[in-house]
């Protein structure tokens, strides 16, 4: 069956001083390889093109048949201060997102992009757009394997490849049913994604019993309301074996679904708490895109997988429930679940002594009312930390905004009637997602720390223009990109 073959190219919007077309340099070597066609057609085919708007072009070179010209929005545009990204690489992926997925939706299979000044950001850009799940379907999306126009090999590509996969990882985890992801499965794809770095992953998969044994009784009290065993997965990235530097740690929440227990949500929307695992599968993603990178940096990552079900065994409403630490639980919500098996990883973090504890989770929907999909809150007893993860989130645009730790919000948690910590707030809706930052502190000693609450994130309607409707998969990459620049420090 043929395949036509198409090309995404940029242009800039014009200067005001600026009467010429503004290609990119891919653009302008193609359109001298045309004798000027590109320019003369853009210039007669109508308005200037916008940031982020393209126009396809038929038979203007006899080996892409189909061309799709893309708006890269202002030359030279750069970080913005206000908007805490940078614009420019926001730009690329936006536009080369757009001009890929119409290429795809003509069933074009192969395509090659401009590199557009930042090829690691086309090559984002590129994956990340022509990602939708549909696994489950008869009638599929043209499966495109994007490539890099104009040169050879080409690391900064190869780089953004790797970090668009990462995330699509992540959002097919999230995305696929939780009959499809159970615990057992989960941790299943984790190992086989990482089975070609077996000389540098380690691969736990520990079992109930092990879990018993480690004393982890607020993990085992939400499992226990299921027919699906519990797992905890536990990897070991040795990307610098040699180095006596203690690992980064990163803990994932892995309810593989939430139906919010004996606290059961209302049931518009309850499908979506498939994705509830998605504090594992960025975490679990990010590592894979590590190993994947071979980043010079040690990494342990944690994950309890569970999921969160109503039944006879299940918590209740003012159950109690001790900690591995010894820390005893007033359970006053069951759907206040992620806590309580972050709370025993977050205990079992420190055996590895660790440079820095990060935690990811769809934790509260206060969360979602506080920020919505703009950017992950981080909840951290660390300036160094923060400083690192802000950075991170600039250069990936999947931005953070750091929310506060007040001793105000601790009290709410630990004045409780029967135990030391209740699993709720004091004051219930109030503050939500900075109670719940607060009771996952109260299982930290480590003096760097960061809660990731990630659930405004989780999905993207049309709010993210280079990833389609659907989970989201954020923030795989900015977690990528934190590891990478510890890796870059001595």
């Amino acid at each position: 069956m043929f395949s036509p073959y198409g090309l995404v190219l940029g242009v800039y919007e014009k200067d005001k001083d600026d009467n010429g077309m503004c290609l990119t340099e891919a653009a302008a070597a193609f359109d001298r390889s045309v004798s000027g066609k590109l320019s003369e057609i853009l210039s007669v085919s109508g308005p200037p093109l916008k940031k982020g708007k393209s126009r396809i072009f038929y038979g203007l070179h006899q080996d892409f048949p189909s061309v799709a010209v893309v708006g890269l929005g202002q030359k030279g545009a750069g970080v913005c201060g206000k908007e805490h990204w940078d614009n420019g690489k926001e730009n690329i992926r936006a536009a080369v997102a757009v001009g890929c997925r119409q290429l795809q939706d003509q069933e074009i299979a192969h395509v090659e992009v401009d590199p557009c000044g930042d090829s690691q950001s086309a090559a984002e850009g590129a994956v990340l757009g022509l990602f939708e799940y549909d696994e489950l379907k008869s009638k599929k999306k043209t499966l495109v394997t994007p490539r890099l126009y104009g040169s050879g090999g080409d690391e900064a590509w190869e780089k953004g490849v790797l970090y668009g996969e990462g995330q699509n990882l992540a959002r097919r985890l999230m995305e696929a049913p939780a009959n499809h992801v159970t615990p057992t499965v989960f941790a299943d794809t984790i190992k086989q994604k990482l089975s070609p770095f077996s000389d540098k992953v380690i691969v736990h998969k520990r079992a109930e019993s092990w879990i018993e044994a480690e004393q982890m009784g607020a993990f085992l009290s939400v499992s226990k309301g299921s027919d699906e065993p519990p797992v905890f997965l536990e990897l070991h990235y040795s990307g610098n074996p040699d180095s006596t530097q203690a690992p980064l740690v990163l803990v994932g929440k892995g309810i593989t679904f939430d139906s919010g227990g004996i606290s059961i949500k209302p049931s518009s929307g309850m499908d979506a708490m498939r994705a509830d695992m998605g504090g594992a599968a960025t975490v679990c993603s990010a590592i894979v895109t590590a190993a994947a990178l071979k980043l010079p940096v040690n990494i342990v990552g944690l994950t309890p997988l569970c999921e969160n079900m109503p039944s006879g065994k299940a918590n209740k409403p003012g159950d109690v429930v001790k900690a591995k630490n010894g820390k005893t639980i007033q359970v006053d919500n069951t759907d206040a679940e992620g806590r309580l098996i972050l709370a025993d990883a977050l205990c079992y973090a420190h055996n590895f002594n660790p440079r820095a504890i990060v935690n990811a989770a769809t934790l509260t929907g206060a969360m979602d009312v506080a920020l919505g999909s703009a950017a992950t809150g981080v909840f951290t007893n660390s300036d160094w930390l923060w400083e690192r993860l802000h950075k991170a989130s600039v250069i990936t645009g999947d931005r953070v905004w750091r929310m506060p730790l007040f001793q105000h919000y601790t009290r709410q948690v630990t004045e409780s009637a029967l135990a030391d910590l209740n699993n709720v707030g004091k004051y219930s809706r109030s503050g939500g997602a900075c109670t719940a930052a607060a009771f996952l502190q109260e299982f930290v000693t480590a003096g760097h720390w960061a809660h990731l609450d990630i659930a405004g994130v989780m999905s993207n309607k049309d709010e993210v223009a280079y990833l389609r409707k659907g989970m989201s998969g954020r923030p795989t990459r900015t977690l990528v990109e934190f590891a990478a620049a510890l890796a870059s420090e001595s």
